[in-house]
């Protein structure tokens, strides 16, 4: 879908239709519909009134413009309360802007964001966040459809005042950007378990350094041994698919920070020994997510260019339950020496963190985050819409949580505390995978990975569980894998 920055009149608009936005404290039009009713002759105040349309979010009212103005419909969006608007519900408008196109086989569309400034942002800062909600919207994994939906957008313009224009061009760059990049990411975690492998998920790493420029390295079963990686290589070692340890890195030329993004890479988890029950493993080809989210950042990095080197580290495994696979009881030796008990084979993922971490530590970045689908625990907590944020540096987390509300992706952060640490005592090793009790466990699983970070380095864990995949869709996310929490990271990391 093209999408191009507008700041003609309404009147003139040679679209099928113009979109424009309504809030629900508004009595009358705003001025510009007010003149584009006029030519109707009053049209839009009558089925206004007829269909009783007040502005709630995601209400809708088409009019047809009879012959009387080039586009052919004028649409309004209702969008909700002025009080609660903020960019998020600018988001939201853009997909349910698309959506309706969709429905209607409207190819080509105008978006009035300047009907929008009640949320008192500027108009650039709309124009982007419009946009964000367009081609997330518009998004659908259809790969292996034999019978594909034929319709396609062409083009979406979206119209703000002149003078900010020049800005809003800008803007609309970096949400396509941004945009496109979490419809990358959510290509990767759609993709079943039979598609994307360990060595698979490589192989995307080494074509996005390839496409931009990136470092890579990627090791095999011998080099990651060789590294001392005990807990990641016994997760891996019950499958036929063999580990790939990840890393791509993004070198400006002018690097003011350093930051390690660590994902986990589990591109299917079966549960291993104790194995999970059907409903359980189903979907679980979304527990690579966080690995998906990754190499989704790195997209965009690759394209926005910020003055910040960043680590991409992945350690990439299937969880199986053949004769090889780790056991209950296990005791494992990560790579900075820590011992771990294994309670539950089920419990791999933090395993595979902790050598990822353990390198990324290594690398003495400046700061560090991992995003893994961690446990149920977190969703339990929180539902399946916000992720949990966990770490040991309060500045840190409050950066992280102030451009998640910026970027509509809600994390919220859960509590460390010493008794919960007594928890994950284990009898014969330092740590145990699993807490001794049921309670708390998103927080035993963040407080098992601080054993494997270094404690000088801020450090940041987000459990995605719950966000990084959904069975009935929500905003401007359709079924299935979401992308969370790309555009949260990559604007972190913009300003840095």
């Amino acid at each position: 879908m093209e999408i191009k920055v507008h700041s003609g009149k309404l009147e003139k608009c040679k679209n099928r239709a113009i979109f424009s936005y309504t809030f629900s404290e508004d009595r009358k039009l705003p001025s510009e519909i007010a003149e584009l009713d006029k030519i109707l002759d009053g049209y839009i105040s009558k089925f206004r009134k007829d269909q009783k349309f007040k502005g709630e979010e995601g209400s809708e009212l088409i009019v047809p413009t009879f012959g009387k103005l080039p586009s052919e419909y004028v649409i309004l969006i209702g969008v909700g309360s002025k009080k609660k608007a903020d960019v998020d519900t600018v988001r939201r408008a853009g997909a349910n802007t698309v959506r309706l196109a969709k429905k209607l086989k409207i190819d080509k569309f105008l978006a009035n964001v300047e009907s929008l400034v009640a949320t008192k942002e500027s108009q650039d800062k709309l124009a982007q966040a419009i946009t964000e909600g367009i081609i997330l919207g518009n998004y659908s994994f259809d790969k292996y459809l034999s019978k594909k939906d034929k319709f396609k957008i062409k083009e979406a313009h979206i119209r703000v005042k002149r003078k900010f224009k020049a800005a809003s061009e800008k803007s609309v760059k970096t949400g396509k950007i941004l945009a496109e990049a979490q419809n990358f990411t959510r290509d990767l975690v759609n993709e079943p378990g039979n598609v994307i492998n360990p060595e698979k998920l490589a192989e995307i790493a080494e074509e996005l350094a390839k496409e931009y420029g990136f470092e890579v390295k990627i090791y095999d079963v011998d080099e990651i041994e060789k590294m001392g990686m005990g807990a990641y290589l016994a997760v891996a070692k019950g499958s036929a698919n063999p580990p790939k340890f990840i890393h791509l890195t993004y070198n400006p030329k002018k690097s003011k920070k350093e930051i390690a993004l660590v994902g986990k890479g589990l591109t299917f988890d079966s549960g291993g020994l104790n194995i999970k029950p059907g409903e359980h493993m189903r979907w679980m080809k979304m527990d690579k997510s966080g690995a998906c989210a990754v190499l989704g950042t790195f997209k965009a990095l690759g394209q926005l260019k910020p003055d910040v080197t960043v680590h991409g580290i992945i350690a990439a495994a299937e969880n199986m339950p053949d004769g090889k696979a780790y056991r209950p009881d296990d005791i494992l030796i990560a790579k900075n020496g820590v011992s771990i008990e294994v309670g539950n084979t089920d419990a791999e993922g933090r395993l595979t963190l902790a050598d990822a971490l353990c390198y990324a530590s290594e690398l003495k970045p400046d700061a560090i985050i991992d995003m893994a689908t961690l446990t149920g625990a977190c969703v339990v907590a929180l539902g399946e819409y916000t992720a949990g944020l966990m770490g040991n540096d309060q500045k840190f987390l409050n950066e992280i949580l102030e451009t998640s509300n910026e970027t509509g992706e809600w994390m919220w952060q859960l509590p460390f505390n010493d008794m919960l640490r007594q928890d994950i005592k284990a009898p014969s090793a330092d740590v145990y995978n699993i807490g001794q009790s049921r309670y708390g466990g998103a927080i035993t699983a963040g407080l098992f990975l601080e054993k494997f970070v270094d404690p000088d380095i801020p450090w940041a864990h987000i459990d995605i569980a719950g966000p990084a995949h959904t069975t009935k869709g929500w905003y401007y996310h359709p079924k299935g894998g979401t992308g969370f929490p790309v555009r949260t990271i990559v604007n972190l990391l913009m300003k840095k």
